[in-house]
């Protein structure tokens, strides 16, 4: 059941920088850190997707743990919050161990009393299962209060004190707050619900402070769940944005093992990627209301994007042989190809299509030949899949938004202007663009390049591949600049260059690839995937930390992205021949990453980005699709 057992050691660290994720597959997640301690405005029992997979709303925050032994009024809580400097209660004293699968649980033993936690997220349900299992050991009687803390807010926001903000109903074993749109019902199988409204002000979320946001909550508490316990006894707390009803707790989980049981044939490796991946793939209303199937970019806040999910799909849904759930997201975007774009993203509430990149609709046609590749449905690939392929090249060859459009002098594709960010470097913060990529930058026309070979245009293809090498080639040491800006060329080390390797096809020759991916090794690579600027730079950045600008300063300067370890490693196999030396020195670079998925950041994932110098913090989102799904397709290919 558990994929991740961690001993704790009664002390906040490292639990207190380490977090966990359960999602459902409709877009709902609940996460924290290990020891409990919510420092992130995302961490909550139940973040609930109100209109799948987004409108997502914390709803159930916290539940406090309180007991009390043989009638004394020393309280033992098993609860860890974080108010200003002081850290109250403290119940990672109590804590052993902490294990994550199919749902989370944590051990916990004061005295010799027994008490472990289980929480679990039922499948496409807003609806999370809180089980206690308690041993009261050599006590005769044991009182124990749960307190719900409850925000009721936007995901992205931050709860404080506003008086008859909810509207509370409470019966014996149940409650329910209500606020706008939304009511949490909680439920309990025993004891009895005792109200008494308040509110438990400052909160304080440490990474968002660290991230120069707003940094402090006040959560409402309802009231309490009491109970009075003589011998062993298990109780089961249900949280849901709709009256649960009966719910058996076995039943519930029992939905969990089944995605796991799949794959119990592949290795341990490619299971605990498989269950990582499986976070991220979502069920999603298409445009025209008939089902669909969509990507998560990233937990805790991103939602689906155009890029991530083309770049993300090879490895989430064809290593894992999700090939009709695959063909549904081809599908979807293959009809909305407008003027040979493919949207980045379908607005969370209109559904309106955003079109904004240069690269999203290279990507795609990548993954539409590599489901082919995998899947074997040419029937699907020459009705749908291949049309929308040829329709973005015709769209680019034509010209289309935003100056997208192939340069006739040498059948280049150039892109943007100084205001725009149209590559997957995209950080900007109000006019500030920090990687300005306008012109012809590397990654977009080796894509090109790659999608003339596999449509089998090949007399462009011919002369773009004459004009790239002549465009973008520096020297052996130096490999390829990162683009062109008519006379200007952009001498920056960067990764993107790797994907002139990487590719299926390459523009390059087979002394030129060794090159490139000699300077990417030798400049970039780290533990955790390829840095996105060489430390010799001016404009190098080493962390990842403070106000909005400082880190989207820093978030393509240096920061290291851990997806670009599957197109190096692609790369580096490639001009080794995958000979069993190279399998090995792949396997070496790989192992980090695979490592960090049960040492630090969030348990059981693949963090979005590092820091770029040791010790590599992982921040950003916790949890990242391209990350997970590179490193998966990689381990896959290595035969891990």
């Amino acid at each position: 059941m558990f994929a991740y057992s961690i001993k704790t050691h009664g002390e906040l660290q490292p639990g207190l920088s380490q977090e966990w994720l359960l999602t459902n597959g409709i877009g709902s997640f609940s996460g924290s850190t290990v020891v409990g301690c919510n420092t992130r405005r995302y961490h909550s029992l139940l973040c609930a997707a109100t209109m799948p997979p987004v409108g997502r709303v914390v709803t159930l925050s916290r539940v406090g743990e309180l007991l009390k032994f043989d009638g004394s009024d020393v309280a033992h809580e098993l609860s860890v919050n974080q108010f200003g400097g002081t850290f109250h209660p403290r119940g990672d004293r109590y804590l052993r161990m902490f294990h994550l699968g199919d749902m989370a649980q944590w051990d916990y033993q004061i005295e010799d009393v027994k008490i472990i936690k289980q929480l679990q997220l039922l499948k496409d349900r807003n609806t999370i299962g809180l089980r206690y299992l308690i041993h009261p050991g050599q006590h005769t009687r044991i009182e124990m209060q749960l307190m719900p803390f409850v925000a009721m807010r936007d995901f992205h926001a931050l709860r404080h004190v506003e008086p008859n903000l909810f509207y509370v109903n409470s019966a014996e074993k149940q409650v329910s707050i209500a606020q706008g749109a939304t009511t949490l019902y909680l439920q309990s199988d025993k004891g009895h619900f005792v109200p008494g409204q308040d509110w438990w002000r400052g909160h304080f979320y440490a990474i968002e402070a660290e991230r120069g946001q707003d940094n402090t909550e006040d959560l409402f508490l309802p009231g309490r769940f009491t109970f009075q316990i003589t011998e062993p006894t298990t109780i089961t707390i249900w949280a849901s944005t709709e009256p649960t009803g009966t719910l058996d707790w076995d039943s519930a989980l029992q939905e969990q093992h089944l995605a796991a049981e799949k794959c119990s044939t592949v290795s341990v490796t490619i299971q605990k990627l498989n269950r990582a991946a499986n976070d991220f793939i979502v069920a999603r209303k298409n445009p025209d209301g008939t089902p669909g199937v969509t990507v998560i970019a990233g937990y805790p806040w991103f939602s689906d994007w155009g890029r991530d999910t083309m770049i993300a799909l090879p490895g989430l849904f064809l290593t894992t042989g999700r090939f009709a759930e695959a063909a549904k997201v081809l599908s979807l975007f293959a009809a909305y190809v407008s003027e040979g774009m493919i949207p980045n993203r379908f607005d969370d509430y209109t559904n309106e299509t955003s079109y904004n990149t240069v690269d999203a609709s290279l990507w795609f046609i990548h993954a539409c030949f590599e489901y082919l590749k995998h899947s074997k449905d040419s029937k699907l690939f020459e009705e749908m899949l291949l049309p929308a392929c040829r329709a973005i090249v015709a769209g680019y060859s034509k010209g289309t938004r935003f100056g997208i459009k192939l340069d006739p002098a040498d059948g280049l594709i150039t892109q943007g202007d100084a205001t725009t960010q149209l590559t997957w470097m995209d950080a900007k913060c109000g006019n500030v663009a920090f990687t300005p990529r306008q012109g012809k930058p590397v990654e977009i026309n080796a894509l090109w390049y790659n999608a003339l070979e596999l449509l089998g245009e090949n007399q462009l293809a011919n002369q773009v591949q004459k004009s790239f090498v002549k465009a973008f080639w520096i020297s052996p040491f130096r490999g390829l600049c990162d683009g062109v800006d008519g006379v200007n060329r952009d001498m920056r080390i960067r990764p993107n260059q790797i994907f002139a390797v990487s590719l299926p096809h390459s523009p390059l020759n087979a002394e030129q690839q060794h090159a490139v991916v000699e300077v990417v090794r030798r400049e970039l690579l780290t533990p955790y995937g390829l840095r996105t600027l060489a430390a010799s730079d001016p404009q190098y950045q080493p962390k990842y930390t403070g106000d909005p600008f400082s880190r989207d300063r820093a978030y393509h300067n240096g920061t290291i992205w851990p997806w670009l370890i599957g197109p190096f490693l692609d790369a580096y196999l490639r001009v080794n021949n995958s000979s069993a030396v190279a399998m090995a020195q792949a396997k070496a670079w790989l192992q980090p990453l695979l490592n960090a998925m049960e040492i630090h950041g969030c348990i059981g994932q693949i963090s979005e980005i590092y820091e770029a110098e040791a010790p590599h913090r992982p921040v950003g989102c916790f949890a990242q699709a391209w990350s997970v799904s590179e490193v998966l397709r990689i381990a896959a290919n290595l035969g891990l």
